[in-house]
């Protein structure tokens, strides 16, 4: 008996750890552009913005604090402005107070990320962001070519960060025939093999980088990815 209580016990100790809860997170998934690189009218990031909803969805995020943006709106998705996101995104973190979830898909300058005609900066960004989420647990994705510009003002002991690409380096995938690029792509690729932000993260960029290995790029985008001290592995969906 006291073997079948002890085998009992081992067993229940290896158990995986119970999924975070983050049906009170807010979440903003934002498709900041509607153009190929060559100029051209493209979905890419509206096709990333309609998929990345119904994946963060599926792993337990609430519908109702999700809250899209687009240049091209639509029922689901409010316009892509500045001061409309910064707006949204406070009065979701005051509903749903339990943590960030940002999503941002758009091209990147190296002195921004496209929003729209115009661009957002990283200062602006990073206060519209700490404004809102503040300390709360957060995980915030920056899409974009020359995206690792926006890490030092995003960083927190409390979040992690990935970016597409390295400071000065551009992302791949965002061509007239393109559905997705390729950190969007990997992103939604890798999401069902995992079960947390970390493992999400790690393997979003082994995707990247084969995908990039097999066009044999010259400048590899190298995404980026920060955690802060306090960020640990309690933020897992199963």
């Amino acid at each position: 008996m006291k073997k079948i209580v002890l085998a009992l016990i081992l067993s229940l100790s290896v158990l995986p750890a119970h999924a975070a809860d983050f049906s009170n997170w807010a979440v903003m998934v934002i498709a900041g552009d509607n153009h190929s690189h060559s100029g051209g009218p493209s979905q890419v990031f509206d096709n990333a913005r309609r998929d990345l909803v119904k994946a963060f969805a599926g792993i337990g995020f609430n519908p109702d604090n999700i809250a899209q943006f687009s240049v091209t709106p639509d029922k689901d998705a409010m316009q892509t402005d500045a001061q409309t996101i910064a707006t949204t995104l406070w009065d979701l973190t005051n509903r749903a107070p339990g943590g960030c979830l940002i999503y941002y898909t758009s091209h990147g300058t190296p002195q921004g990320i496209i929003m729209d005609r115009g661009q957002m900066t990283p200062p602006n960004w990073g206060s519209i962001v700490n404004n809102a989420c503040g300390a709360k647990p957060a995980v915030v994705v920056m899409s974009a070519c020359f995206a690792g510009q926006f890490v030092p003002v995003l960083a927190g002991g409390n979040r992690m960060v990935m970016t597409a690409a390295r400071p000065d380096r551009t992302s791949f995938g965002c061509g007239d025939d393109d559905h997705l690029t390729f950190f969007d792509g990997c992103f939604l690729q890798s999401l069902p093999g995992v079960g947390n932000f970390r493992d999400l993260a790690l393997a979003t960029q082994r995707c990247v980088a084969t995908l990039e290995s097999q066009m044999k790029v010259d400048y590899p985008s190298e995404p980026m990815i920060a955690y802060g001290k306090d960020f640990g592995d309690t933020l897992k969906w199963r």
